[in-house]
C-alpha cells in the first residue's frame, strides 16, 4: 500500500489523514476476536474504567497476540507510517481504547508528543499514530476530533499537572489543554471529527490537537492505536518506562509479504515485563 503525493501533502498540511476501508470485515472481526481473548488477561497493561467497571484500554497486544504482531507489520499500516516519516520505523506503542455504550469518559484537548517527551525524553515529534477504527465511527459514539493544521503551532504545553494520575502513565487529563491554549487556534481553525466504516485508518500527527467526547451510543466504540516512531528518533532517559507502555526494541520493522499472513507468525513485537 503506497500513498500518493496529494494524500501525503494533505496530511502534512492538515496533520491528519482518513483512509476509507482498508481492513475487510472478517479481518476486523478476527482482530476483535484476538482482543476480546486478550482482553480476559490481567495485569498493568489492561486499564479498567471506573464507571463501567470493564476495560477500557488494552497496551501491547502484539506481544501476546500474533494477530496483533502482524497487524503492525502489514503493508497497510507499516508502509504509510514509514512514507509519512519518510525513514525507518519502529512501534513506540500499541494500544486499543474502548469506549462503552452510553458512557461518560472522554478525553480532553491535548497534543500526545508532550506526553512522550516529558516521561520518554523524546528529542522530537517523529512519530506518527495509525489508528484502526475497530468499529464505524460515527458523531454518536465519541470519534476523534481534532483542530485541522494545529500540529503546526508547535508545543502549546510543555508540563503536566502537578497532581497527575501516575508517574509513569499520563492521561490526557494531567496534559490537558485550557482555553487560553486553544480558544483562539479553535476559532481560527475550526474542527472536524473523523467519522468512517469500521477498517478505516486516521493517521495523525503527535503534534496534532486532538479530543473525543463521549460514546452516546448503544454499542461500544473500540479504537486501535499503533505509533510508529522514527529509528533516528529514540528515547532519551535513564529510567524508561515498561515496554508494555513504551516498546524498547528500535528494530527497523519490515512489512509483511502480503497484508496480514493467513497464517499468523508467532514472533511478538516486544517482549512482556
Amino acid at each position: 500500500m503506497q500513498l500518493n503525493a496529494s494524500q501525503i501533502d494533505a496530511y502534512h498540511e492538515n496533520g491528519y489523514l482518513i483512509l476509507p476501508s482498508v481492513f475487510d470485515e472478517a479481518e476486523i472481526n478476527s482482530l476483535l476476536d484476538a482482543m476480546n481473548r486478550d482482553s480476559k488477561g490481567s495485569g498493568p497493561h489492561r486499564i479498567i474504567d471506573d464507571d463501567s467497571q470493564e476495560f477500557a484500554a488494552l497496551y501491547a497486544s502484539q506481544q501476546r497476540m500474533p494477530e496483533f504482531s502482524d497487524l503492525v507489520r502489514s503493508a497497510r499500516m507499516l508502509c504509510v507510517a514509514q512514507a509519512l516519516l519518510n525513514d525507518d520505523v519502529y512501534l513506540y506503542q500499541l494500544k486499543i481504547n474502548v469506549k462503552s455504550r452510553f458512557g461518560r469518559s472522554r478525553v480532553s484537548w491535548h497534543q500526545d508528543y508532550v506526553a512522550w517527551k516529558i516521561a520518554d525524553g523524546l528529542p522530537d515529534a517523529k512519530l506518527v499514530n495509525v489508528a484502526l477504527l475497530l468499529d464505524d465511527s460515527t458523531e454518536f459514539n465519541g470519534p476523534l476530533l481534532f483542530v485541522p493544521g494545529s500540529h503546526t503551532v508547535g508545543v502549546l504545553r510543555g508540563d503536566r499537572d502537578d497532581a497527575a494520575s501516575g508517574e509513569r502513565h499520563l492521561d490526557p487529563d494531567d496534559i490537558a489543554l485550557q482555553f487560553e491554549h486553544i480558544g483562539e487556534l479553535i476559532s481560527q481553525r475550526g474542527m472536524t471529527s473523523a467519522q468512517a466504516p469500521a477498517g478505516s485508518l486516521v493517521l495523525f500527527s503527535p503534534q496534532l490537537v486532538h479530543s473525543s467526547a463521549p460514546n452516546m451510543s448503544a454499542t461500544p466504540r473500540r479504537l486501535l492505536i499503533a505509533t510508529y516512531n522514527s529509528c533516528s528518533n529514540l528515547p532519551r532517559t535513564k529510567t524508561p518506562r515498561p515496554n508494555y507502555l513504551v516498546n524498547d526494541d528500535p528494530t527497523p520493522l519490515r512489512p509483511l509479504a502480503d497484508g496480514l499472513s493467513e497464517t499468523p507468525e508467532k514472533m511478538a513485537i516486544g517482549s512482556a515485563r
